[in-house]
Parts: C-alpha cells; sequence; structure tokens
C-alpha cells in the first residue's frame, strides 16, 4: 500500500480442533484512514509462512480518532481446512465459494410447495426449483 503500517498479533491461539491459528490483529497506520484487508493478508502470510489463500480476516473496526484498527484473523493450515470450516457467508466474502443467489419469493414459492408433497415428491419439488 501507499503508507505505512505496522501489525501487532495479540490473543494468539493455536486451535487444532479446526486445524487453525486464531488471533486479534491490531493495526497501526498513522496518517491513514484504513488498512485493506489484502495488504493485512500479505503480511500475515509473511510472518507466520502461511498461504495467503488460508487466511480470513474480519471484523475490523477503526479506533475513534483514526490510527488504529482491530480485527480478528484466522489462519488454516491451508485452503481445505478453510473450506471445511469457515462459515459459507466469509467464503463468498472472499471468493472462495461461489454463492448462487435466490430471490426471496422463489424461496418461499418452494418453500409452500414443499408443505404439500411428502417423500419422493418433495425431493422432486426441490430439484424442479433449481
Amino acid at each position: 500500500s501507499e503508507g505505512q503500517f505496522r501489525i501487532h498479533t495479540r490473543k494468539f491461539m493455536t486451535n487444532r480442533l479446526l486445524a487453525r491459528k486464531q488471533m486479534v490483529v491490531d493495526v497501526l497506520h498513522p496518517g491513514l484512514a484504513n488498512v485493506k484487508k489484502a495488504d493485512i493478508q500479505t503480511e500475515l502470510a509473511k510472518r507466520y509462512k502461511a498461504d495467503p489463500q488460508a487466511i480470513m480476516l474480519f471484523g475490523f473496526r477503526t479506533a475513534f480518532g483514526g490510527g488504529k484498527s482491530s480485527g480478528f484473523g484466522l489462519i488454516y493450515d491451508d485452503v481445505e481446512a478453510l473450506k471445511r470450516f469457515e462459515h459459507k457467508y466469509r467464503q463468498a466474502r472472499v471468493g472462495v465459494l461461489d454463492h448462487k443467489r435466490t430471490s426471496r419469493k422463489r424461496i418461499k414459492e418452494t418453500k409452500n410447495r414443499c408443505k404439500k408433497a411428502r417423500g419422493l415428491k418433495k425431493a422432486a419439488v426441490l430439484a424442479a426449483s433449481k
């Protein structure tokens, strides 16, 4: 990025059950409004020798007065672990998961058709709605 920023991590924890390292990320950026998540991602990848695609950053808030932001960082062991354990909406946000949108009306119509069907007919109704 154009300006200078420094990253500090705190509350670092290795979570073996979810195949990740998790931490609170503090970004010091005096003179900058904020820092791109992509820049923070590459910096963390260098620091922890990880794949940038396997890093999930979220929940960043800039402190009042600026100059400092804090958020949460998850560094998965690999991209497969990220796909297995990470929330679908966050995967869609970073482009790992291709999210297909359906209109509310179509979802509701399918739900109400499913109420009337039982067994194999219900599966047929669901298949027809896709």
